[in-house]
């Protein structure tokens, strides 16, 4: 199904909230299935989205989840309230992760989030803010 004209969609995503962790990358990828979108696309948009989503979960108070589908590309932005990234060259190293214990008890907090995140879109930027949160923006290319 060609897209015509821009399609917008938002998840409002909450800190601690665990039970809900991965409604926003199911929902995006069902939608991008939904409309035609190659498997390569759909999965690396199913990864970006979860990743980015379990990091705000983990980490912040709240945050957004905001894409945009057009007929040249996929844009995915993730506004955070957290703690903001000291060092992010650090964080984008591979294993690198400053998640408590109790999150890695429950498997997650492997330092993998913001490296897969980058590996998995065709632009990424970072800025973060410390003691005010983080904005990730994700472009994946369609064409």
């Amino acid at each position: 199904m060609p897209i015509h004209q821009t399609i917008e969609g938002s998840f409002q995503l909450i800190g601690g909230n665990f039970s809900n962790a991965g409604d926003a990358s199911i929902e995006l990828k069902q939608k991008l299935t939904e409309l035609g979108f190659n498997a390569d696309i759909v999965r690396k948009a199913a990864i970006v989205t979860f990743e980015a989503e379990m990091n705000v979960i983990i980490y912040a108070a709240a945050g957004w989840l905001r894409y945009y589908i057009t007929p040249e590309q996929l844009k995915i932005i993730v506004e955070d309230m957290g703690p903001g990234i000291e060092d992010i060259d650090l964080a984008m190293q591979d294993g690198y992760s400053t998640a408590p214990e109790w999150v890695r008890e429950m498997g997650w907090g492997a330092g993998m989030g913001l490296p897969n995140m980058k590996k998995n879109s065709d632009v990424f930027k970072i800025d973060s803010v410390v003691g005010e949160g983080t904005t990730v923006e994700m472009i994946m290319y369609i064409q």
